[in-house]
């Protein structure tokens, strides 16, 4: 690393650093103790300090420092982006927002533009309102609507953190368009679903990690989310506590209302299914028996440990991929775990009030998407 200009020689730094071969762009503050400083821009074209090594540090030491900085562009998207996710305010969010924001880091930082360099290359003050725009039409054009507004949603957030800690001195994203989204509210026949949960009951018995295998818990979470018309999160979190005496007590979020699905055998069966599944499992892991219901999770992962909603939505797509691949059902006929909830809220016996008591919606724009049923009426003169 080359040293910078000549310097002046300062009697406070010390001793056994050679003054003239101090790195370029490393400063000596001899307030206090004595630091080693550098500048970065503060935002609206101005600069700070920020202290990088103590007054103990070595020229070899410094030398590192410098290589460190001068090989990062501290001025491209694909620092912000790496900043925001190391910082303090990442590690307050959820695993899963976590897992989904390093994903779309990756994604933004890989993604081509007009100039031949990836975005994650391009500088942040050059970034402009148009710029943005053209980008989430571009991914939005490429029949990936969805894509393109979790990305907007991540980079305006990143954006806006930056500029509120002086790494950056606007948002370029922060008024652009959506793309619109299709609506998918798929509803699956009865035939594709007993195909599919034959299809993972079948490969759920095949030795873990060979060909064809699956989660053996898969046709268990898909009967208790028709059965109770669950979401993918409510169904990994249902415990022992959750079996009362009359039935399974929910645990919906969304500030859906609770209920109590009664025993039925096809329920029965499934739960003991997964309780006998557990048992297996953590015995084989040599786990310790919770003494507290609640604390003992109904789907536990190979491992024993309780299974979290990302290791379930990455199950459900490869059981999927090899159900296509073995000729189950076909591309268009996939269906997610989600429509569970929404063929089971369809088929509940009965009117619109009972479908709402079941489901615990509590509006009727929620019912209007998971309802596909058609009222059945009496003509005028059927009295």
């Amino acid at each position: 690393m080359p040293a910078g200009r000549k310097r002046k020689t300062n009697p406070t730094i010390p001793n056994y650093i050679d003054q003239q071969k101090i790195p370029r762009g490393i400063y000596w503050d001899q307030s206090g103790r004595g630091r080693w400083y550098i500048f970065v821009p503060a935002g609206d074209g101005r600069v700070s300090r920020k202290t990088v090594c103590s007054a103990d540090a070595r020229l070899s030491d410094l030398h590192r420092l410098a290589e460190e900085i001068q090989g990062t562009d501290r001025t491209s998207l694909g620092w912000l982006l790496d900043q925001f996710n190391a910082s303090q305010k990442f590690k307050t969010l959820a695993k899963r927002t976590q897992s989904d924001y390093r994903y779309l880091a990756s994604v933004a930082k890989a993604l081509p533009t007009r100039l031949g360099k990836p975005l994650g290359e391009l500088a942040v003050a050059r970034m402009t309102p148009p710029i943005m725009q053209r980008l989430i039409d571009k991914i939005a054009g490429d029949g990936t609507p969805t894509k393109a507004n979790h990305i907007l949603r991540y980079l305006r957030r990143v954006f806006q953190w930056g500029v509120n800690r002086g790494h950056c001195s606007k948002n370029p994203a922060s008024r652009i368009e959506q793309a619109k989204e299709r609506k998918l509210r798929r509803l699956p026949a009865t035939d594709l679903t007993d195909r599919i949960t034959k299809f993972a009951r079948q490969s759920g018995n095949i030795q873990s990690h060979t060909r064809g295998s699956c989660a053996p818990y898969l046709w268990i979470v898909m009967e208790l989310a028709y059965l109770c018309r669950l979401r993918g999160i409510e169904v990994v979190t249902l415990s022992d506590a959750n079996a009362v005496d009359d039935g399974v007590l929910t645990n919906r979020v969304k500030r859906s209302r609770d209920n109590v699905m009664l025993w039925t055998p096809r329920l029965r069966t499934a739960w003991a299914a997964a309780t006998a599944l557990r048992a297996e499992t953590t015995s084989r892991a040599r786990l310790p028996f919770s003494i507290r219901s609640v604390g003992r999770a109904l789907f536990v992962s190979e491992d024993g440990s309780a299974l979290r909603k990302s290791s379930l939505d990455t199950a459900w797509q490869r059981m999927i991929h090899g159900a296509i691949k073995a000729g189950i059902i076909t591309p268009g006929e996939r269906f997610g775990l989600h429509d569970l909830k929404r063929k089971g809220i369809t088929e509940t016996q009965g009117n619109r009030s009972d479908k709402r008591e079941a489901s615990g919606h509590r509006s009727e724009s929620m019912m209007d998407i998971y309802d596909h049923s058609l009222p059945r009426v009496n003509t005028p003169e059927n009295k």
